[in-house]
This record gives structure tokens, sequence and C-alpha cells, in this order.
């Protein structure tokens, strides 16, 4: 599913129309970014938990030329599904 289709999906479910479904989907995408950029933890009950998690920086191999290389520390967002969203799959 693209977010054409998505935003379609939300429409019908909601009873919008679809620009005022995309301004909802666009406005909810930017606050869990903004939430993830601060920091924050997003816990949607029954959906599931989105977090940022650190990798540290790590050595790795160049599969071309077998050569080791350094991999910086990351920061990076998860998501652990809830127990419905689970259960449902």
């Amino acid at each position: 599913m693209n977010k054409t289709e998505l935003v379609e999906k939300i429409a019908a479910g909601a009873g919008l129309s679809k620009v005022d479904a995309k301004k909802a989907l666009d406005a909810t995408v930017a606050a869990i970014k903004d939430a993830l950029v601060a920091g924050d933890k997003i816990a949607l009950v029954g959906f599931g938990t989105f977090s940022v998690s650190e990798r540290p920086a790590r050595e790795g191999i160049n599969p071309a030329t077998k050569e080791k290389i350094k991999i910086a520390a990351k920061k990076v967002a998860k998501f652990k599904a809830g127990a419905d969203l689970a259960d449902a799959l």
C-alpha cells in the first residue's frame, strides 16, 4: 500500500475528503517525526511504539575490496508492534 492508497482508506473510513485525509496523515507523520527527532517515544496503545535507538560505532568490511572500514555511530528509528497488531497478523 502506498501513500495515495492509505489516504483513500483514511478518507473512506473517517468520512473525510481525500484532501482532508491527506492533511491529517501528513500532520500525523510530521508529529511522529518531530517527537522522534526530540528523542521522545510515541506509544499508540494497541498499534505499537515508535522510539529512537542508538547504534554504536563498529567495524565493517567493504564487500568489494574486503577492506576493513569504520561505521559511525548513529541514531535509528524503531517500531515495536503492539499486542493487538501482533495478534491480528
